[in-house]
């Protein structure tokens, strides 16, 4: 890795400024996967453990820059506090100011810990706004990122901040997530197949397109597939498709030959419910009038995934099949999760709804690795820069 981590410093006695992504599900104000604190306490038990002074900075849903009582940080905090047995003091600097934040952090003794309150409540965060940055950079004398999930996002936390507190290192966890998504990009062991699901192919078609480059087999499933067959002239009844991306679907599948496969069949619901009449149909033999649409892969195509997942050595999944939150239409996105962990590939999960469904039905523990950004790691494997690893510091 070509930046600077945690360990290459020492934070004995100096105050640590870190970006987490605590972005964490709630359900009323319980955490209900705790799966992204859990994933940084290395980082953090590191800091902590060695004496430094923890000042974390973190996000929770998209307040868009206003103050939200449903929004704040205080059931993390708490959280955080059980996990490490000692107080985390949850600190709002844009109630009590930035003078009283920095006071608080200079207040702090070795391996104490407080948090600053959601800075995305600051309207300038997602800016990436100077001048938040330098207010961050009083609390800190160094800088650490460990918010991979938001690393491809300039903002003044992740990436602004680094120019102004130095040096600017890499968390134990960025430092994984790179790792493992640089050598499945560098050096797969072969055969190397990407699934990719989701309802969209305009939010994915970069990623799609340099996956074709690196790839032995592309496997297509979820809501996207549908544009794929509407390019085809196949009738796809009132399933969703980006008509707008039929041209660029076209492309691909010519640009991709045999390396592309797409889903045979799909099973159709009158309407999107447990509850639905469903009926499965090859994909060139659906009715021209049919009024359903289709919700999940169909099971000649689960049985074709099968055998290419089995015989692959490395696997990158990123996107449910179908629509996995109804138990209904849920076969297909459970079977290829199951399939990925008996091939004993090593196997990559980029984030998102994908990592939701391995810790749905139990098999998260079985993948080799599951990102904690979605959109980090599609702009990684597309190629893109992340702000908030650029701004570190090289080693």
């Amino acid at each position: 890795m070509a930046k600077m981590t945690v360990r290459d410093i020492d934070v004995r006695g100096k105050r640590v400024l870190c970006r987490v992504d605590f972005n964490v599900p709630l359900e009323g104000s319980r955490i209900s996967d705790d799966s992204r604190i859990q994933e940084s306490m290395p980082t953090i038990n590191h800091i902590v453990g060695n004496g430094g002074r923890l000042i974390l900075v973190a996000h929770f849903g998209r307040p868009k820059g206003k103050v939200s009582d449903e929004m704040r940080l205080t059931p993390v905090a708490a959280r955080l506090g059980e996990i490490l047995g000692k107080a985390v003091r949850l600190f709002d600097p844009f109630a009590e100011g930035w003078d009283q934040a920095e006071a608080a952090s200079r207040a702090l003794a070795d391996g104490d810990v407080m948090m600053l309150e959601n800075i995305r409540f600051h309207p300038g965060e997602e800016k990436g706004d100077e001048d938040l940055a330098r207010s961050l950079a009083r609390l800190g004398d160094v800088y650490v990122n460990d918010a991979f999930g938001a690393a491809h996002r300039a903002h003044s936390s992740t990436a602004t901040v680094a120019k102004h507190v130095q040096p600017a290192v890499a968390g134990f966890l960025m430092e994984k997530e790179l790792k493992f998504l640089g050598e499945a990009l560098a050096n797969p062991e072969r055969p190397f197949i990407a699934i990719i699901g989701g309802s969209k192919i305009s939010t994915k078609f970069g990623v799609l397109d340099a996956l074709l480059g690196k790839v032995d087999r592309l496997l297509i499933g979820g809501g996207m597939a549908y544009t794929f067959f509407k390019a085809k002239g196949f009738a796809i009844g009132k399933s969703i498709c980006e008509d707008d991306q039929i041209e660029a679907a076209k492309a691909l599948m010519a640009k991709a030959g045999d390396k592309l496969m797409l889903p045979v069949d799909t099973v159709y619901a009158d309407e999107f419910s447990d509850d639905a009449k469903v009926i499965t149909y090859p994909v060139d033999e659906v009715p021209s009038n049919c009024e359903m649409q289709g919700l999940d892969i169909g099971p000649e195509t689960i049985s074709l995934m099968e055998d290419c997942i089995m015989t692959s050595k490395t696997i990158f999944w990123n996107g449910p099949l179908g629509v996995f939150e109804l138990e209904r239409f849920a076969e297909g996105t459970e079977q290829v999760g199951r399939f990925i962990v008996e091939s004993g590939a090593t196997s990559i999960v980029g984030g998102g709804e994908s990592a939701a469904a391995c810790r749905k039905y139990g098999f998260a523990g079985e993948i080799t690795h599951i990102s904690t950004g979605g959109g980090a790691s599609l702009e990684f494997i597309e190629g893109r820069s992340l702000p908030g690893v650029e701004a570190l510091t090289d080693k």
